[in-house]
């Protein structure tokens, strides 16, 4: 696998180009003379609100807030009368990287494989994060009720991740705020990296 190698001093360029574009598109929304729809987002956060919410999704959520991105966390981005899936979908088909964090109850959720799926179908770069969990250990779980017509999806996003390489965070051991950090840092890079390429 060959990795794209940038000197400083074009990843400090490159950086400085995103965020000055970042800033006036934030800026132009701001002053009424552009109109951005409600489901883009640079960075998708797929996570099991049970797990990770009030953790690493959060934290993840305002870290990039703050370096003047667009990320799509549902709580945070969603208000009463949405419509769950349009919103999520619009989302995910409109962001530029998705970032999962896996966790022990991930594999419960319907609404988290379908996100994943969704990624993959939408040929989106996705960052995993393995909190608590080993990639080994991503399987859908016995009572959770998949249709026939999405556990193919599912089973095949899952076997994806887990040979994606990504970080991984023991919280018993581990600082929360080195994984947000390097979560950060490498979406910064991937959305960077993207831009360089011409991905719009």
């Amino acid at each position: 696998m060959h990795i794209q190698r940038y000197s400083s001093a074009v990843i400090m360029n490159l950086r400085r180009s995103f965020l000055a574009r970042q800033t006036a598109t934030k800026m132009v929304a701001k002053d009424g003379l552009a109109t951005k729809s409600k489901a883009f987002c640079d960075v998708f956060i797929n996570h099991r609100g049970i797990d990770t919410k009030r953790t690493i999704a959060t934290l993840l959520y305002d870290h990039l807030s703050r370096r003047n991105l667009q990320p799509f966390l549902d709580n945070k981005n969603m208000i009463p009368g949405d419509k769950l899936f349009d919103n999520i979908d619009n989302a995910i088909r409109n962001c530029k990287v998705g970032v999962a964090v896996f966790s022990p109850n991930y594999c419960k959720s319907y609404f988290c494989l379908h996100e994943l799926a969704l990624f993959l179908e939408s040929r989106k770069k996705v960052i995993p994060i393995f909190c608590d969990v080993k990639p080994s250990q991503l399987r859908i779980a016995d009572n959770v009720n998949v249709p026939a017509k999405d556990f193919r999806r599912f089973e095949s996003a899952l076997e994806e991740a887990k040979y994606t390489v990504g970080l991984t965070f023991d919280s018993s051991k581990g600082n929360l705020s080195d994984v947000v950090k390097n979560a950060s840092e490498i979406v910064m890079e991937s959305l960077i990296e993207m831009k360089s390429k011409g991905h719009k």
